[in-house]
C-alpha cells in the first residue's frame, strides 16, 4: 500500500541504522554507535539533510562519517527521489538523484538507499528516522 507523502513532511531525527555486506553479513552501523542527523521535508517539495557520526572522539585512525545535501524531492507513495542541488558530499554530487526506498516501522521512518560502494565494500545501509516536527516551513 502507497504511502502518502503528507506522512513524510516534518522534520526527523536519525536515531540509528544498519549495513550489510555484498553476502549478508553485518557490518559496523551506519555513523558509528552515536549518530546524528537531521532531515527535513517540507509541503513545498524541498528537504534538507544532514548527518554525521556524533561520538566526540573516534578511534585511531578512523575518520568521521558526515554528509549534508539538499534539493527538491519527489514522491510516489515508495521512493524519495532527491535532486541534489546543494551539498557538502562527494556521495552526493550536484545535481545527482538520491533515491530512497521509503517504508514504516511503527512510527519510525526507514530509508534505504541502493546499495553502493562505502569504504571499498559494496553496502546495503538502512537509516532509522524518528519524527520531531510534523510541520516545517
Amino acid at each position: 500500500m502507497p504511502i502518502e507523502a503528507s506522512r513524510l513532511i516534518g522534520t526527523w531525527r536519525l536515531i540509528g541504522g544498519t549495513a550489510v555486506d555484498a553476502e549478508g553479513r553485518s557490518l559496523p552501523p551506519p555513523y558509528g554507535p552515536q549518530p546524528m542527523g537531521l532531515i527535513t521535508l517540507n509541503a513545498g517539495g524541498r528537504v534538507m539533510v544532514v548527518s554525521g557520526d556524533g561520538r566526540s572522539a573516534l578511534p585511531d585512525g578512523s575518520s568521521r562519517a558526515f554528509g549534508s545535501y539538499c534539493g527538491g524531492y519527489s514522491f510516489d507513495g515508495a521512493t524519495l527521489i532527491v535532486t541534489v542541488d546543494g551539498t557538502s558530499s562527494p556521495r552526493a554530487p550536484l545535481g545527482s538523484r538520491q533515491v530512497r526506498s521509503v517504508r514504516f516501522e511503527g512510527e519510525v521512518m526507514v530509508l534505504t538507499p541502493p546499495p553502493a560502494i562505502v569504504e571499498g565494500m559494496m553496502q546495503r545501509r538502512e537509516l532509522y528516522w524518528e519524527r520531531l516536527s510534523s510541520s516545517s516551513a
